[in-house]
């Protein structure tokens, strides 16, 4: 038997751990992380030695932080940060200043040096947003007031991530620059280095990256789009490793930079599944790298360091709880979610042992340290549940918005853009009615973005870009594209996943109003029914008929038709009696209108039908 490839191998190793780790994991309560990292842990070095080159997994898998970093940057908003900028500047940075400050004294007092303690108080006094989220939003704690102050704590925290991992080459310089008499300079070069990228990615990706995602969304070819996502982060992320600087930080850049991008909501569905898997596999790396061996050599430096930080910052959350008034059920869950250690300082340590800003043994520890909060935090959290009164779920809900995403608060979404749904759109926007428009056509999408609508691109088949438009706060869905395929599609996705939805649908012809209608869907309008009308209207006028007459007549032709609709609808499955169906009600209608024109001549004749405001027409009917 053929040996498989070491690659093969490797993947099928991956993925086997992550499928059984996890389930269990996520079954115990303990959340996803800490399944990958328990995954990587079994089959690392220190569990089942399956895999060996820990470090070149570890530099792969952290793509999945690039990605991450890029998501974030496409939701910081300059609307958005300003609404909430009291909570994310005032707690945001009392938390990091407070916890990275204390942190920082105590490591410098026991005698480490003042780079290392710097290094380790910022990487220790963050949070894990990923686990912290999760256990909000199933604790039903995000609209409490704990809740939207964590949120606003960890989203300071994600951008704070930035300018620390900026920091740590010009640490690592000024480490290195200890021993040699030309330190300032380097100093001073490696500042300017990275002032010039960075200035560079901003200018560079304000004046190409929405002409070039236009031209690549022109060629309505879905996957050049994502593979177009992906080229874009993995391009800046390359130009930032060329000159020594983070991955992450230009990728956050390039994320801001499209943060009010009509393509944003399209690049997030795209990217948003390489990111879960590169993360996890990031976690699982870095539960494969934990280096046991320090920990074992020194047990009770690591049981110190763990209980010190934990403490420390659960000292300073709690105190910061207190002062703003947070009520004191919802204490305990807001101060242990903060306390624990949080996956950017996994990134933090290694990014700093590649820059040599600190030692890699303390990085070891203070890697382990880490990870053992945070398998330590889901399980005090149980202990929590026990032993505290289970009052969060009626707590009172603060009306401000904590999603991640940013907040959406149109109560209608209109899925197509063209010349049915431009109508529909217009009429909103005439009433002042706010709607958010989804197309797949870069045409129709900058024609919405410049009579001001707020525009989406990307196909509307896809449940996480009617996500991420709104579609669990709107009350109203429009499907106004062409294709009926799609639209069919759009409305079970619609019905599935957005029960509460009312859906008013355009029926491109009879067999697709029965299509809607058998997919629960009420409001149904045939596109070409009521112009068709219209036009037949002003024919019979031109032909003679008095407008009031002619008007008469559509009326009832319109009564008839949309009762036939709903006659043959209860047969549309019988095509045989559906047809007989039809031609019963269109004879009985023929026969109907010959027979009231008979009546009406007869009359005239007899001089009781005529009316000043009803003339003879010139011809009959």
């Amino acid at each position: 038997m053929n040996q498989a490839p070491l690659w093969l191998t490797y993947g099928f190793t991956y993925l086997a751990a992550a499928v059984i780790a996890v389930p269990i994991a996520r079954a115990l309560g303990l959340g996803a992380i800490i399944g990958y990292l328990a995954a990587g842990i079994t089959i690392g070095p220190w569990g089942l030695a399956l895999v060996s080159n820990v470090q070149d997994i570890l530099h792969f898998a952290e793509f999945g932080v690039v990605l991450m970093l890029f998501l974030v940057g496409m939701e910081l908003q300059p609307a958005r940060l300003w609404s909430m900028r009291r909570p994310i500047l005032g707690l945001g940075m009392a938390q990091m200043a407070g916890c990275a400050l204390l942190l920082w004294a105590c490591a410098w007092a026991l005698g480490l040096p003042w780079r290392v303690a710097l290094v380790g108080a910022l990487g220790l006094a963050l949070s894990s947003t990923a686990i912290s989220l999760q256990v909000l939003g199933e604790r039903n704690l995000m609209r409490t007031d704990s809740g939207q102050k964590a949120f606003s704590i960890l989203l300071f925290q994600d951008v704070a991530a930035i300018p620390i991992l900026a920091l740590l080459p010009l640490l690592g310089v000024a480490a290195r620059a200890a021993a040699h008499a030309h330190a300032p300079q380097d100093l001073l070069m490696e500042g300017l280095k990275i002032a010039g990228v960075v200035g560079a990615i901003v200018l560079g990706g304000h004046l190409l990256l929405r002409p070039l995602l236009r031209w690549i969304a022109r060629s309505k070819t879905p996957e050049i789009f994502t593979a177009t996502s992906l080229f874009l982060v993995v391009g800046i992320a390359m130009l930032m490793h060329a000159v020594d600087l983070s991955m992450a930080l230009g990728a956050f850049l390039a994320g801001v930079l499209l943060a009010d991008s009509e393509y944003r909501r399209e690049l997030e569905t795209d990217i948003e599944p390489f990111k879960g898997l590169l993360l996890g596999l990031f976690f699982m790396a870095v539960g494969m790298s934990i280096d046991f061996g320090v920990v074992l050599h020194r047990p009770f430096v690591m049981l110190a360091l763990v209980l010190g930080f934990l403490t420390i910052k659960a000292a300073v959350i709690w105190l910061l709880a207190r002062v703003t008034g947070m009520p004191y059920q919802e204490r305990p869950v807001f101060t242990l979610l903060l306390a624990q250690g949080g996956e950017f300082a996994f990134v933090v340590f290694q990014t700093g042992v590649t820059f040599h800003a600190i030692p890699a043994e303390t990085a070891s520890l203070l890697i382990a340290a880490v990870a053992l909060s945070m398998l330590l935090g889901p399980l005090l959290l149980v202990w929590l549940d026990r032993v505290l009164p289970p009052r969060h779920a009626t707590l009172k809900s603060e009306p401000q918005e904590p999603e991640i995403s940013e907040p959406q608060d149109a109560p209608i979404i209109i899925a197509g853009f063209g010349r049915y749904g431009q109508i529909v759109a217009r009429m909103m926007l005439a009433q002042g009615v706010p709607a958010t428009v989804l197309d797949h056509s870069v045409e129709m999408l900058e024609v919405a973005h410049t009579f001001g609508y707020r525009v989406f691109y990307g196909d509307a088949t896809r449940v996480k870009l009617l996500r991420l438009a709104g579609a669990e706060q709107a009350r109203i869905l429009v499907v106004a594209v062409d294709a009926p395929d799609q639209s069919l599609k759009i409305v079970q996705l619609a019905k599935k996943h957005f029960p509460h939805l009312q859906v008013v649908a355009r029926a491109r012809d009879l067999t697709h109003w029965h299509a809607l209608r058998d997919l629960g869907v009420e409001h149904v309008e045939r596109e070409l029914f009521e112009s068709s009308l219209r036009t037949a209207r002003t024919v019979l006028e031109l032909t003679g008929l008095p407008a009031p007459e002619a008007e008469r007549l559509a009326d009832r032709f319109r009564s008839h038709n949309i009762a036939l609709s709903e006659r043959i609808y209860e047969l549309h499955n019988d095509r045989e009696a559906m047809i007989a169906a039809a031609k019963q009600g269109r004879a009985q209608l023929v026969e109907q209108l010959a027979k009231e024109r008979q009546e009406r001549m007869a009359a005239a004749e007899a001089g009781r039908g005529l009316t000043p405001d009803r003339p003879q027409p010139d011809i009959a009917p």
